[in-house]
């Protein structure tokens, strides 16, 4: 049985940062990507990073590019996501996708085609 837990979200002010972080179980992350969402409501879902050991790509949306960092642990089966400089418009609840079939570039395009989710974490950035 797969499990995503997201968790690390809270309040923030502008240019402060959170970590986040997505721990998988059922998964290996060798062998599956974990590709980090966040939806704001009235808005598409908005693919923003994605990390995959396999191929050992990473992904950045652009507009968090110099900002955030993806990483991943194996040993403890975890994929941080450490968001630096927050705007408010990195407001939102962020999610954490698993998928072995497609590579990053791909995946953060493609949610509607996943199938692994975890549970989302609110980020909110104040001004």
């Amino acid at each position: 049985d797969v499990q995503l837990q997201a968790s690390g979200g809270g309040l923030v002010q502008a240019g402060g940062s959170l970590r986040l972080s997505c721990v998988a179980s059922g998964i290996s992350l060798n062998e599956y990507a974990i590709g980090w969402f966040r939806q704001v409501p009235g808005r598409e879902r908005e693919g923003v990073s994605c990390i995959s050991r396999s191929d050992g790509s990473t992904y950045y949306a652009d507009s968090v590019k110099g900002r955030f960092t993806i990483s991943s642990d194996v040993a403890k089966n975890t994929v941080y996501l450490q968001m630096n400089s927050l705007k408010p418009e990195d407001t939102g609840v962020y999610y954490c996708a698993a998928d072995n079939r497609f590579e990053c570039r791909i995946i953060v395009i493609s949610d509607r085609y996943l199938e692994r989710w975890g549970q989302g974490t609110q980020v909110t950035v104040s001004s």
